[in-house]
């Protein structure tokens, strides 16, 4: 008996790991503004683990925190927030009491108010008023105000500090710009967020240009915020709404929260006041939430939930608070539109990389407006953890409204002689051994069928080659058909092998060839796109072949880095700060390098240059200029003539790098008016300092 106790609690303590390993894997993902399952799964996954931890006596300070993760990216200045800027405790439904029966909402609410009380010393008849506000479904930012003109804008990041994003909003048009009759130095917390049209509007141009779509606004959002370089951000029409005020400045403001948003919109902030009210307990709260749920706008924005907090802003000061979240306020999700259905087979995808993806075949159910008859697993990691089996009834929503996935089973209504779903021991397509790494398994066999033909659709797409009439159904007859398996044979077809295969004639042969032809010219930046190399998306590829040039420049950088050549490996991914390629990480670097100096890699960069496809970075894209080539320069302030961005592009034509924070790596600090503390950072560490006409001669343009 002792022994098989003894086993189940190692099984609970591998599974406590392994929901570790997915939290922080999905915490990765939200955090770079692709989350692969919705806030409401997040929760859920949270909460077994939590509950599990506590089963298993694991001490507080080892176990995972809820405290918000850095959202921190390379090249952009980190700011501390005076005020720190937490995230609210939330109302779950996956919630338990120590006797594992589920706690309701409206359950906690009560508890929630009632522990309010209690910190306040409130008397039984003395009224506690709270307000109820629409959470948009954006990211947070802390705007600081000067007199009236918007100095700074920050990220939330780990709650303590966050990234300095102000150009970012600035040439968004984002949030005002000034607003009116503010004195002083003020702070105002709000949410970025995006329209819905604007957003279908940017992802509709995506899609015209081939390229791939984001997932949701909210995605969205963030990635754009996160853009180094701003320009074009004024016509993709993100907005914001103002929602708190936490340094009044030299302004005489309102005692209550609801009247603060008042005072909001007086100044030109722009509010949201519709949905908002003032209850006078926790049902009042609780049934208001839950109808505004079954009417909450959908055309503009995207509401995923709502706020309940103290009105009256005295007592903000009187409650204590986690290192996690404040006490004067909760938040209260809605849950997404969920429908049961039955699984009737399970398949597994295997993409260009080899990835290998579980996928749910279920019998046809409309969810959120659509009919859906596949759904995501997302991984094997998260299928045996649902424990979803052939058979079963299980519960179907849409990640961020777009994306169908699993969420649970009906375990009530699981049929007899259902088994648990394996792992695949190998791939479904080649039969090669299985490899794993993180939370995904891999196929590691370059020459896997599924792969071929998904590296080639990869290859010939707009945001890669770009080859006219090469469609992915065409791709599938050239791989079945034609014997091609590599994308340098695709330059040794001719129109008669083309004109033989399906729905090709001579003519749609013909366009073919010629698009073929044309696309060797692409250059290096496109090619390292196509090869669908780990870590190298569009701006890691163009930034390599800005630097580097040719391919045999960087084949050659790659061999040493393999080598272990520490000068190599510090130049392009220094342990601290930034190398030669912006924001390129050590483990990045590291999974780049050793594919691009793979066997296989090699063979195909050999056979595209016997193609005469273009392996040099195109004319007019970079013209190294002594002096500049290889420098750092940090750009702050506002410049006579040029607009930031664009002196960002001269730089990098010319050979240099543009970087968002000074550091002692910086070599030039290009400073305009209002230049703040950037230049008063670079006059401290002795950086460089030019101006507008400076740099234009360093560039040679003066």
């Amino acid at each position: 008996m002792a022994t098989t106790s003894a086993q189940t609690e190692a099984s609970r303590r591998e599974l406590l790991t392994e929901l570790a390993r997915e939290i922080e894997y999905h915490e990765k993902a939200y955090r770079a503004g692709a989350p692969e399952i919705p806030d409401s799964a997040f929760d859920e996954l949270f909460e077994q683990y939590q509950e599990l931890a506590i089963e298993l006596e694991i001490p507080e300070e080892e176990r995972l925190d809820r405290r918000p993760g850095s959202d921190h990216a390379e090249g952009f200045e980190e700011v501390t927030h005076a005020v720190p800027m937490l995230s609210l405790e939330k109302l779950s439904s996956a919630r338990k009491d120590s006797k594992g029966e589920s706690v309701s909402l409206g359950e906690q609410l009560e508890n929630w108010v009632a522990r309010r009380r209690q910190d306040l010393e409130c008397g039984a008849d003395e009224a506690l008023q709270l307000i109820v506000e629409p959470k948009i479904d954006g990211i947070s930012v802390s705007l600081h105000y000067d007199s009236g003109r918007l100095k700074r804008a920050v990220t939330r990041g780990d709650g303590k500090k966050g990234d300095d994003i102000t150009r970012q909003v600035l040439q968004s048009r984002a949030a005002p710009e000034r607003l009116k009759r503010l004195k002083g130095e003020v702070e105002i917390r709000g949410e970025l967020y995006w329209p819905r049209p604007a957003f279908d509007s940017y992802n509709e141009g995506l899609r015209k240009a081939g390229q791939a779509t984001i997932m949701n606004p909210r995605n969205g959002c963030a990635g754009l915020m996160k853009r180094k370089e701003p320009v074009g951000l004024e016509s993709v029409g993100i907005t914001s709404f103002l929602y708190q005020l936490v340094t009044p400045g030299n302004n005489k403001v309102p005692e209550t929260q609801h009247a603060v948003l008042e005072w909001l919109a007086e100044i030109g902030a722009p509010v949201y006041l519709d949905g908002v009210t003032v209850v006078n307990d926790a049902a009042g709260a609780l049934a208001f939430c839950e109808a505004f749920g079954e009417r909450r706008p959908q055309p503009e924005y995207e509401i995923d939930g709502m706020v309940i907090k103290l009105d009256e802003l005295r007592l903000y000061d009187r409650l204590s608070g986690t290192g996690h979240h404040p006490h004067w306020g909760i938040a209260y999700k809605f849950p997404p539109e969920r429908r049961a259905t039955t699984l009737h087979g399970i398949t597994v995808q295997v993409g260009k990389s080899g990835k290998l993806t579980p996928v749910a075949e279920l019998e046809p159910v409309l969810v959120a407006g659509t009919t859906v008859s596949r759904a995501s697993l997302h991984n094997f990691v998260e299928l045996e953890r649902k424990d979803v089996r052939i058979g079963d009834t299980v519960w179907v929503e849409k990640a961020g409204e777009i994306i169908p996935q699993v969420v649970s089973v009906d375990l009530s209504k699981r049929p007899a002689g259902t088994v648990p779903t394996a792992r695949p021991q190998q791939c479904p397509s080649c039969g090669a051994e299985i490899m794993s790494e993180e939370i995904f398994l891999y196929c590691p066999n370059p020459a896997c069928p599924a792969q071929i033909t998904e590296r080639l659709r990869f290859f010939a797409s707009r945001q890669a080659m770009d080859i006219d009439g090469l469609g992915a159904v065409l791709v599938v007859q050239i791989v079945d058909k034609l014997g091609i398996s590599s994308p340098e044979q695709l330059f040794e077809l001719s129109a008669k092998d083309l004109a033989g295969l399906e729905r090709m004639g001579k003519k749609s042969a013909d366009n073919v060839i010629a698009g073929l032809e044309r696309a060797k010219g692409r250059g290096l930046a496109r090619v390292l796109t196509s090869l669908a190399i780990r870590h190298v998306g569009t701006t890691t590829a163009e930034d390599l072949a800005g630097h580097f040039g040719t391919a045999q420049a960087l084949l050659d950088f790659a061999a040493r880095y393999c080598d272990g050549d520490e000068a190599a490996i510090e130049s392009i991914a220094p342990e601290k700060g930034s190398g030669a390629i912006e924001g390129l990480a050590r483990k990045s670097a590291d999974v780049i390098m050793t594919e691009l100096n793979s066997p296989g890699v090699r063979r195909v960069i050999a056979g595209l240059e016997r193609a005469g496809v273009r392996l040099s970075q195109l004319e007019g894209q970079r013209r190294e200029v002594e002096g500049v080539a290889g420098k750092t320069f940090v750009l702050t302030g506002t410049l006579p003539t040029l607009k930031r961005s664009d002196a960002g592009e001269k730089i990098k034509r010319a050979g240099g790098k543009v970087s968002g924070s000074v550091s002692k790596k910086t070599d030039f600090v290009v400073a305009g008016e209002e230049a703040g503390s950037k230049l008063e950072k670079a006059q401290k560490l002795g950086v460089a300092i030019l101006d507008e006409a400076g740099l234009l001669s360093l560039l040679g343009e003066a």
